[in-house]
This record gives C-alpha cells, structure tokens and sequence, in this order.
C-alpha cells in the first residue's frame, strides 16, 4: 500500500470520486429525456410513451441512489481525510455545498419520490411537474458543485484573513459566475448529456438486435441522437472556451495535457503522440497538427504558447486576468514570495500576541502583496509542481477522440435506417462513454496537482494528520464498498434491462 500520507489521502479520495462519477453523468442527461418522453405522453394520451418513460425511470432510479450513497461519503472526507484544506478555505467552499445539499439535493430526492412512486397516485400534470423538477435538482445539485470545484481551479471572491488563517468571502457572485465556474459546468453537464445519449441509444440497439420492443427502441434512439447532437455541440463550445481558459489561468495544466515540455510560437498540437514519464521529462514523438494548439488556447494561429520548462524557467510575457501584459515568474521567485508570505503570517500572530499593532499592520500589508504565490511556499523542488504528464496527455485524447465517436453515432442514428451494425456500435460505447467522463475528471483535476487550491494551497499542505495505516485500510474498505455497489446497479440494471419495459402496443 501507499507509503505516504498525501499520496494515500489523495487516492481514497479520488478512488471515491470516480465511483461517484461512474453514476453522476447518466442522471443529468436521462432525467430530461424522460421528461420529454412524459411530456409526449401527457400532450398525446398516448401510453406509449408512458410506459417509456416508466422504464428510463427505472434506470435513472438505479443511478440515482448509488450516486446519493457515494456522494454523501464523498463530502465527510473533506473532514476525515483533508481537514487543514476544509479550515483553510471552509468559509468559501462549504457555502456552495451547503446550498447543494439544502437547495438541490432536496429539491431532487423530494420531486424524485413522486417521479418514481407516483405514477397513478397523483395527477398526470403534478408527476409531469415533479419529472421536470427531479431533472432540473440533478442539473442544480452539479451545478453548485461544480461551483466549490471551479473555485479551487480558480480561487476568486475571497480575502485571507491572517487573524484566523482562513480565506473568507468577499463576493458571492464572483465565486459563482466567474469564467471557470460557468464553462466548467458547462462541459461537465453537457458531457453527462452526452453520455445519457449514448447509454439510451445502446441498449435500445441492443433491443433491435434481439428484435424485442422495436418501436419502443426506435423511438428512444431518436430522441436520444437529437439530445446527443445538441449536447455535442454545446459541449463543443464549452470545451473550446474551457481550453482558452486553461491557458490563461493554469498554463501548467495546459502544458500537461499536450506534454508540451518547451513551447514556442504557432506550437502545434498532437494528434497522436507518446510521452515520457515526468523524470525524463522529454515528449517522444507523434504527429501534429500545426499551429493547432496556439489557435485552440488563444484563438491565435502565432501565440506563444508556454512548456513546462518555460512556466518553472519563467521570464516569457503572458496576458493577466485584468489584460495587463506582464512577465511570468520563475518557480524560484515564486517560491520566495510564497517563502515571504508564510513568514509574515507568522510574524502577524507573533505581533498580535504582543499586541504590536504597527507590525500587525506591517506584516499583513506584506502578506497581501505575496499571497498569491502562498502555497508555492511548501514545494521544495520545480518538479512538485508539475503534474503527472502522461495521465494527462493520453486522458486528454481519449476524452477527444471517444467525444467524435459519439458524435458520429448520434449523426448515423439520424441518418441511416438501423443496422445490426449500429446496434454494435452504441452498445461499445457505453463502456467508452463511462472511460470518456473519468478522464475528463482526470484532466481537471490531476491536471492542477500538486495544487487542492490553484497556486495557494498544495495537497501536502492540505491532507489531515491521520495515521497512515488508517488511510491505507480505509482504502480498501472502500474499494470493496464500492465494488460492491457497482455490482449491484450493474447486476439490477442488467435485470431491468432484460425485462424490458411494460408491453406497449
């Protein structure tokens, strides 16, 4: 097992977060194609589409409670497992947490109860009602979510109060609507969408080829292919503008997605590539697209686009997030207005327990003109602050390339009538689309290491002081949990699958 505290902190807690994730995605999307499918019903009195929905219902209900378990454990280990993070920013992140839970979660499980129970016990127009009203929970429940983690990719609307070491908030509303936060939502959502279709458009294909259900299925895959186009082409958009926001705000992700080691002008991107691990540091070989990569993070076919040894070497120029033009620091500078920093925080409570409200003032003034490189304090060499470059890399174009398989598919759903060997295909994706949105998580979130809070924060900084052998057995705790778990939607979905739906005439 692990030999390192953080190390074994970080992968519970990532180990718990791609469980969790392997539920997620399928309920964003699939909440509202059953909503349309109830909408249809209620229009036409037509129990056709009744009885599909009832269906999809049964699958998204599986999801759903297995999402709520792994969720919920998710949260307590921001307690259990990284406490010094939870003091050192709880004022800001738990705010949106708390109004998931409050707001969304509650909206969702509430409404969600009527959805699956209440057919036939309650008016046509109120289950309608609360169907919507599920799916809109499931999209609010990511979206604030999503909110507390775009903060840490991107830590705005705060002030560091040095009397309490904590962040604390300033501005609600830059927290929520800051530029990460909305594309960040929006390519997760849009991916869950994305996913939702090709699950729906799989195993309706898998009804085709045993010729059971065909009008159930047939229809289904329409609807599906029409969400999956428009939420294709959404996620499209939302994943150009979240590439010209790495670039901008976490250039050294950027750098690891394309292990792109020294940039230049007009840098192309890779097609297909190999990389090296971190200590050769040194890209192999590949195939590039020129000029590519400049004009997918800054719209510009001529941008200099910075490597990782030109983010730890510094001295290039880079446009700030005000648009002031200003030269990037090298890892060393960086480390010592972090170094400075630590020490005037020190000094502030050193002077306030003297009760020196000169120095307070002294020492606060130059812990604010430093805190923005805080965290680089604690790294003790370059190399921690790069992340795992072929994590990144090879997730990166898996996450790409399985997208434009998708995309097809749904294109080919529309366009041609359904052969045995579309049915085939959708039901490869499946597994594909599940792989698709855990590298997505893997590319956000790997991609910032060593970093829990961008530039401010890094993982050692953040972990609890827990005992080793506790971490590395609740590790495998967990893992059979969740197995577990997993085994058993799967094993009840597979079920209600062979099932099928209701006989519809």
């Amino acid at each position: 097992m692990f030999q390192n505290l953080t190390d074994a902190s970080r992968f519970q807690f990532a180990l718990t977060a791609l469980y969790h994730f392997l539920f997620v995605p399928l309920t964003l999307g699939l909440g509202f194609m059953i909503a349309i499918m109830e909408s249809k019903y209620v229009a036409s009195k037509n129990e056709f589409w009744k009885h599909t929905a009832k269906f999809w219902s049964r699958i998204f209900a599986i999801n759903f409670a297995c999402g709520a378990a792994t969720g919920i454990i998710l949260e307590f280990e921001f307690g259990t497992n990284w406490s010094n993070f939870s003091w050192f920013v709880g004022d800001i992140f738990g705010a949106p947490l708390a109004i998931e839970g409050i707001l969304a979660f509650f909206l969702e499980s509430t409404f969600f109860a009527v959805m699956f129970f209440g057919w036939n016990k309650v008016g046509e127009k109120f289950h309608l009602a609360s169907t919507w009203l599920t799916a809109l929970g499931a999209i609010l429940s990511a979206v604030w979510i999503l909110t507390a983690n775009a903060w840490m990719q991107y830590p705005v609307g705060m002030e560091f109060n040095p009397a309490t070491a904590r962040n604390e908030m300033v501005s609600f509303s830059k927290l929520v609507f800051s530029p990460v936060s909305l594309m960040k939502i929006a390519h997760t959502v849009t991916g869950g969408f994305v996913l939702s279709s090709v699950v729906v458009i799989g195993i309706s294909g898998w009804y085709l080829m045993k010729k059971r259900n065909i009008a159930f299925a047939t229809k289904s895959i329409r609807i599906a292919a029409i969400f999956g186009i428009v939420s294709s082409l959404l996620a499209l958009g939302s994943g150009d503008r979240s590439a010209v926001q790495a670039a901008k705000y976490q250039p050294m992700k950027l750098a690891a997605m394309e292990g792109l080691y020294d940039g230049g002008f007009g840098e192309p991107m890779e097609a297909v590539g190999i990389v090296k691990s971190n200590d050769n540091g040194k890209y192999i070989s590949g195939i590039g697209i020129p000029r590519m990569l400049s004009i997918l993070s800054f719209h510009d076919p001529n941008a200099y686009v910075p490597g990782i040894n030109d983010i730890i070497k510094g001295g290039y120029l880079y446009t700030d997030a005000t648009g002031n033009t200003k030269k990037a620091l090298s890892f060393q500078e960086k480390k010592i207005k972090g170094a400075i920093a630590q020490r005037a925080l020190a000094d502030y409570h050193i002077a306030s327990e003297s009760g020196n409200r000169a120095a307070m003032d002294s020492t606060a003034s130059i812990l604010k003109v430093n805190y923005s490189y805080f965290g680089y304090g604690y790294l003790d060499s370059p190399q921690e602050s790069v992340p795992d470059v072929p994590m990144n890399f090879y997730s990166f174009r898996i996450m790409v390339y399985c997208f434009a398989l998708f995309f097809l598919l749904f294109i080919s759903a529309m366009i041609f009538k359904w052969r045995k060997w579309l049915s085939i295909v959708g039901i490869i994706c499946i597994p594909l689309a599940y792989i698709t949105v855990e590298c997505g998580w893997i590319v956000s979130e790997v991609g910032r290491q060593p970093w829990v809070v961008q530039d401010l924060l890094p993982a050692k900084a953040a972990v609890t002081s827990a005992s080793l052998a506790n971490v590395n057995t609740a590790i495998i705790i967990f893992a059979v949990i969740f197995t577990t778990i997993l085994a058993a939607m799967l094993s009840i979905m597979f079920r209600s699958i062979k099932q099928g739906p209701e006989i519809i005439k």
